[in-house]
């Protein structure tokens, strides 16, 4: 039996990645077709597990939120958005609890929160939202905890860890219906569905056995370390970018900006991170400066994540790892060709979507050569079995 849990883990790890990127693809399908609020409440939608179909149940729910009427074509691609993110939800627990099977106190840790997820689900529903809020900060610290107490491979930490992460990003989609598409809650909802992607995809190619078999390579594993970093940071601008509906604050220009090199710009007033509650944020509140400082700033940051990863690329290529420096390479000229487009043409749904898709396929290519570049010790040498 235990065999074949080994053999099944690194599937299953595998399976929730291709799902986590599906799903990060469709959520920006959702949030650029303009459907986050298309339900208002959490994780129902208009009262219902599904979404109002019939003309009875329509005019229902036009009746119980007369602020925000039915609008077919938008509200399912809100609620299967969440029903998919459920799914993984599953997936990653799975993948969690096999993981962490022969730790008896990590495996009851990720039991617990599990418990404490479904109840505060439900406190939510009753409208106990203290409790609700209480259960879910603890179901997030359950895991993070039996991660870190966790004697097993690197690769089941992570799938454990994802599992914090996913809850958090759970909660993060109930405050973007509940603050009205509160910019620093859409950012961070975006940042936690890439960091879901990345921890699950990062444990399934560990779990493979990818590695090399020394450190020979801690300065260049050291150098694709930062250029991570480097494009979590650019992906968070971008995320803000698009919270803050400034992707076309710059008209259909480029590379200057409204026809000119140096527009009006509030720089000031567009990284305002916390702003009050209470206000509807779909469409934006910020004027046309303030915007325009956000895009020139997403394509400062373009440029100079640009520069660095064709060096990465370069270098990668250069010590022996053709294919993997490559397919950063191509990747990246892929994703600037992509947000220029997106610029050029005025953010054309399919574009804008798969210029998400492009930044975590970027993520990946990047986590795949950190994991080539890890010593085998770290993994293979600590078995599951």
């Amino acid at each position: 039996m235990s065999l074949r849990l080994r053999k099944i883990v690194p599937y299953l790890a595998v399976l929730a990645a291709v799902f986590a990127f599906g799903l990060v693809m469709f959520g920006a399908f959702v949030r650029l077709s303009n459907a986050g609020l298309s339900c208002p409440d959490w994780p129902t939608c208009y009262g219902k597990a599904t979404w109002p179909e019939h003309a009875q149940a329509v005019a229902q729910a036009n009746a119980a939120f007369p602020d925000r009427p039915y609008e077919a074509d938008k509200a399912w691609r809100e609620q299967v958005h969440r029903m998919l993110a459920g799914t993984l939800g599953v997936l990653v627990l799975m993948l969690a609890l096999l993981a962490a099977r022969r730790d008896r106190v990590t495996l009851l840790a990720i039991l617990i929160s599990a418990l404490f997820a479904t109840v505060g689900v439900t406190l939510y529903l009753h409208g106990e939202r203290d409790w609700s809020s209480g259960l879910a900060l603890l179901a997030i610290l359950l895991p993070t905890m039996g991660a870190l107490w966790l004697r097993e491979r690197f690769a089941s930490k992570v799938s454990v860890l994802a599992l914090a992460v996913i809850i958090f990003q759970a909660m993060l989609g109930m405050w973007t219906v509940t603050l009205l598409l509160k910019p620093i809650v859409v950012m961070g909802h975006l940042l936690g569905g890439m960091t879901t992607f990345g921890l699950l995809a990062y444990a399934a190619l560990r779990y493979t056995g990818i590695g090399t078999p020394d450190d020979r390579y801690a300065g260049l594993r050291r150098a694709v370390l930062f250029g991570i970093v480097l494009l979590a940071c650019q992906i968070a601008l971008g995320g803000w970018t698009s919270a803050n509906y400034a992707s076309l604050a710059c008209g259909t220009d480029f590379p200057t900006c409204l026809g000119q090199w140096a527009p009006p710009t509030d720089f000031r007033q567009g990284f305002v991170l916390w702003r009050e509650i209470g206000v509807n944020y779909e469409g934006g509140i910020l004027d046309m400066a303030a915007r325009s400082a956000i895009q020139i700033a997403h394509r400062i940051g373009a440029l100079v994540v640009f520069c660095y990863l064709a060096w990465l690329s370069y270098r990668l290529m250069r010590n022996g790892f053709r294919f993997g420096g490559t397919a950063v390479g191509v990747v990246l000229v892929i994703q600037v060709m992509l947000g220029i487009s997106n610029v050029h043409f005025g953010l054309p749904l399919p574009v804008a979507t798969l210029h998400n898709g492009g930044a975590a396929l970027l993520l990946f290519t990047l986590l795949a050569n950190f994991a080539r570049l890890q010593p085998w010790r770290f993994d293979a040498a600590e078995s599951l079995a």
